[in-house]
C-alpha cells in the first residue's frame, strides 16, 4: 500500500499530535496505539469501540487526529466521522479500515475523513498517513484511489459537490501530465521519480503546480478533476 505522498518528518520539537483510536476491533485498536506511542510527536489520547464514544471523546479529548474504523457498532464510522467534522473542526479524520470499494471511499470522503488508508498498511505508512492528514495532505491507497476515479467516471454526481465546475481542461505541460497518469495508477513519489528519471522533489513540483493549474487543494481531488477532464482513465492499468 502507497499512500498519497512521502511524508515522513516528525512534528516540530515540543509540538505533539494527539490521536484518537476509533476501531472496535481490541487488537487492531491495541496495534494503531502500540504504533502512535512508539512514534516520535504522536501521543493516543484514548481509544474509541463505537462511533458514539468517537463523537464523544472528541469532544472530552480534542485530538488532532481521529483514526476511524468505519465499519463499527451504533452509529458507524462514516456517520462519526460527519458528526466529528461538524462539532470538532479542528479535528483531521484519516480513514482506516478493510473496504476500499466505493461503497465507503465516496461516503467516507463526502462525511469529511480527510485520508483513507486500508488496514494492511505497513505500520509505518499508518503513522506517515497519520501525519500526512493531520498537516491537511490527503493520504490514500492505490485501491481507493482507482475507486474514486472510477466513481467520478460512472457516478459523476456523486462526488461534483465537494468540486467546482470546470469549463474545459486548462493545458497541462508533458512532463507534468506524465506524473500526474502515473499517480493515477497508485505509483508513489518515488516511484514516480524512478520511472521519470528525476528527483522526488521534482515530483513534489509537478504534483504542486497541477494542484493550481486544476485548482484543487490535495491528491484525492487532483484525481478527481483529472479524471472528469479527461486527463487520466481509470480504465487503463
Amino acid at each position: 500500500m502507497t499512500v498519497s505522498d512521502e511524508h515522513t518528518d516528525t512534528p516540530a520539537a515540543g509540538r505533539t499530535v494527539g490521536v484518537l483510536i476509533a476501531d472496535d476491533h481490541p487488537v487492531m485498536s491495541t496495534a494503531l496505539r502500540t504504533y502512535v506511542d512508539s512514534s516520535p510527536g504522536l501521543e493516543c489520547l484514548g481509544e474509541a469501540r463505537d462511533g458514539e464514544t468517537a463523537v464523544a471523546s472528541c469532544d472530552e479529548l480534542g485530538p488532532d487526529v481521529v483514526v476511524m474504523d468505519l465499519h463499527m457498532p451504533g452509529i458507524g464510522g462514516i456517520e462519526a466521522t460527519r458528526q466529528i467534522r461538524e462539532k470538532c473542526p479542528a479535528t483531521a479524520v484519516l480513514a482506516v479500515t478493510t473496504f476500499s470499494t466505493e461503497r465507503y471511499v465516496i461516503p467516507a470522503l463526502r462525511a469529511g475523513a480527510g485520508g483513507y488508508i486500508v488496514k494492511d498498511a505497513e505500520p509505518a505508512e499508518i503513522i506517515s498517513a497519520i501525519r500526512q492528514v493531520h498537516d491537511g495532505l490527503a493520504p490514500f491507497s492505490p485501491a481507493v484511489a482507482h475507486q474514486l476515479m472510477v466513481s467520478v467516471k460512472n457516478e459523476p454526481a456523486q462526488v461534483a459537490s465537494a468540486l467546482t465546475r470546470f469549463r474545459e481542461a486548462p493545458h497541462i505541460p508533458e512532463r507534468e501530465l506524465e506524473g500526474l497518469q502515473l499517480l493515477a495508477r497508485g505509483s508513489s513519489n518515488a516511484e514516480i521519480a524512478t520511472q521519470m528519471s528525476v528527483s522526488e522533489a521534482t515530483v513534489k513540483v509537478y504534483m504542486g503546480r497541477l494542484m493550481q493549474r486544476l485548482e484543487v487543494r490535495d491528491r484525492v481531488q487532483l484525481l478527481i478533476r483529472s479524471t472528469q477532464l479527461g486527463l487520466v482513465d481509470p480504465s487503463l492499468d
